[in-house]
């Protein structure tokens, strides 16, 4: 029953008392902390005015949590208040958050997708729903339970979790009959929208349209067309990246009626030889194997070019992201790609459903720390890195350039100890720690970063090479290993020297591209930096006759948004 509460404001009490301890929670009648509180409104019962389904005050950056959102009972329920909004809307379809379930084996049966809502995710795809004709199954592509079976499931899933988006996944042949009458099947059975999976493996050879109807833009088109025809309700073909040019692809789903489109389907490939020549997995006695698809992280450079390509080409359209999302960083990196949601598979495989609980806390963070103006330097959770010397002694840092190992550590430590009876000891900063201002004035919404990536992303002639960027080694966090220099030398234009008594390293400015191959295998972070060349721009020495050398790189103009400025414009 519903609590009620009758206030008779004619009636006190008084308690004698020496002194008062006020949870914060309790009531904020005090003109001095409604005062300090400001702009935050507090109500007559003296608590803030707060959102009761994000604990978001009416100020945008301020949230409530505990006694004095007047929403939770337990400290549990305390310590999870103050929730950033990660709710987001395609197509006119609300999503709780952006995270879900790819149409695969996670969403093998209704059971599995109930218990995935249940720990919290957004929005699930149904596996592959097909006509039932038994000629159609291939490996893990489609669902072995009929299409009578997952209506039933949407029903009961849109009956039980209606605050939940359902999409489902229909694939057939190239048979008009066979997607208007099972896109329809499913609409009525309750589904929010609908995912073409366009990857057919059977049915099209002796129609002479090859093993997969998505490669060919004419067929995505028609079949594109059939089931604006025949629903309502948003649609999506997913994409295969097994192609040259996927925009094609998604452009032809677009002029077909297609509300937005999948980026991407898994990488056609061969996982695995052994050293007798075998396959993994093999089949059967005589080992055979054939090609299948790759999925998870090893997808996600190619998922997130297709996702941006198709992003930058068609402006708007709105997009499903899967390939290799496995964290709230990786996730809000399709996000700024142009995505709207993201689908999740192997990341499942790796552990069980419950990682959306941290893709969600995630993502909560990266968008509240992307509001703290203070903390523009950090990358995500992550704060700049300090320089460090991995047990080295502090004391000479920067002082000079000694390795710290054989001869020339005594020659350190007596250097220390002139440093210390000169000077006397490191004095101790009075304050142990200091808070960083990371006052938040505004939020920003899922929404509000989809796509602002984009107009960085583009061709290569739109990049300025004027603006070179060299390596500079940081000697004081040198490990002097000397991988750097090997990977110049054998793979790059032997821009670094190394010293053959003090290991030390030494970066040629002249004969640095800015190619960050020794950023890339240096062991020891923020060793190895990239900053601007000190002097004007020059070709690198690729030991070519002056005729031959380049000039000067001609650069493409860029509008205000960072998009090629074409003949066209």
């Amino acid at each position: 029953m519903p609590v009620s509460r009758y206030e008779d404001e004619g009636q006190t009490i008084t308690l004698k008392a020496d002194y008062v301890i006020s949870a914060f929670g309790s009531t904020l009648l005090d003109e001095d902390v409604i005062s300090a509180m400001s702009p935050v409104k507090v109500n007559k019962l003296g608590l803030p005015e707060v959102d009761q389904d994000t604990q978001s005050t009416n100020v945008p950056w301020v949230f409530a949590g505990g006694d004095v959102a007047g929403v939770a009972e337990t400290l549990v329920e305390s310590v999870n208040d103050g929730k950033v909004d990660i709710s987001v809307e395609m197509c006119g379809v609300k999503f709780e958050n952006p995270f879900g379930l790819a149409s695969a084996p996670p969403v093998t049966s209704g059971p599995m997708c109930r218990r995935a809502f249940e720990q919290g995710w957004g929005f699930v795809l149904t596996k592959s729903i097909v006509p039932d004709k038994g000629s159609f199954l291939n490996i893990e592509l489609i669902s072995e339970k009929s299409r009578a079976y997952w209506s039933q499931c949407i029903r009961e899933l849109k009956h039980d979790f209606s605050t939940k988006v359902i999409i489902a996944s229909i694939m057939c042949t190239y048979n008009k009959e066979d997607w208007a009458s099972l896109a329809k099947e499913c609409e009525e059975a309750g589904a929010d929208m609908l995912e073409l999976n366009l990857s057919c493996p059977h049915g099209m050879g002796e129609k002479g349209m090859g093993l997969a109807c998505g490669q060919d833009p004419d067929i995505v088109r028609t079949i594109s067309s059939w089931i604006r025809e025949a629903v309502k309700i948003p649609f999506f073909p997913k994409m295969t990246p097994n192609i040259t040019d996927i925009r094609a692809i998604a452009a032809a789903a677009k002029e077909g009626g297609a509300n937005g489109v999948t980026a991407i389907n898994t990488v056609s490939s061969l996982m695995h030889m052994k050293a007798d020549g075998t396959a993994w997995p093999a089949v059967g006695k005589e080992k055979r194997t054939t090609y299948g698809g790759m999925s998870g992280s090893a997808t996600r450079p190619i998922a997130l070019k297709a996702v941006s390509a198709i992003a930058n080409k068609m402006r708007g359209f709105p997009i499903m992201a899967a390939g290799g999302i496995e964290s709230a960083e990786t996730g809000l990196a399709f996000l700024y790609a142009g995505a709207s949601v993201l689908q999740v598979c192997s990341a499942v495989q790796n552990q069980d459903y419950t990682v959306v609980e941290d893709y969600c806390t995630g993502l909560r963070a990266l968008l509240y720390l992307k509001g703290a103006k203070s903390l523009k330097d950090w990358d995500g959770q992550s704060p700049p890195v300090e320089k460090h010397q991995k047990g080295k002694p502090l004391l000479l840092k920067g002082m000079v350039d000694l390795p710290n190992f054989g001869k020339y550590r005594g020659e350190r430590t007596k250097l220390e100890k002139d440093v210390l009876a000169k000077n006397g000891p490191v004095p101790v900063e009075s304050v142990f720690a200091t808070r960083p201002d990371t006052a938040v004035k505004e939020v920003p919404k899922v929404q509000d970063v989809i796509g602002t990536a984009l107009p960085r992303i583009g061709a290569y002639v739109t990049l300025d090479n004027l603006q070179q960027k060299v390596a500079l080694i940081d000697n004081d966090m040198c490990i002097n290993c000397g991988k750097c220099y090997m990977t110049c030398n054998d793979s790059g234009y032997q821009a670094i020297t190394f010293n053959k008594d003090t290991h030390l390293p030494r970066v040629t400015e002249d004969n640095c591209t800015g190619c960050t191959l020794c950023y890339s295998v240096c062991p020891i972070p923020e060793c190895i930096q990239m900053v601007p060349r000190t002097g004007p721009w020059k070709p690198p020495n690729r030991g070519l006759p002056p005729q031959f050398e380049p000039g000067t790189p001609k650069v493409v103009k860029v509008d205000a948004q960072g998009y090629p400025i074409t003949d066209k414009d």
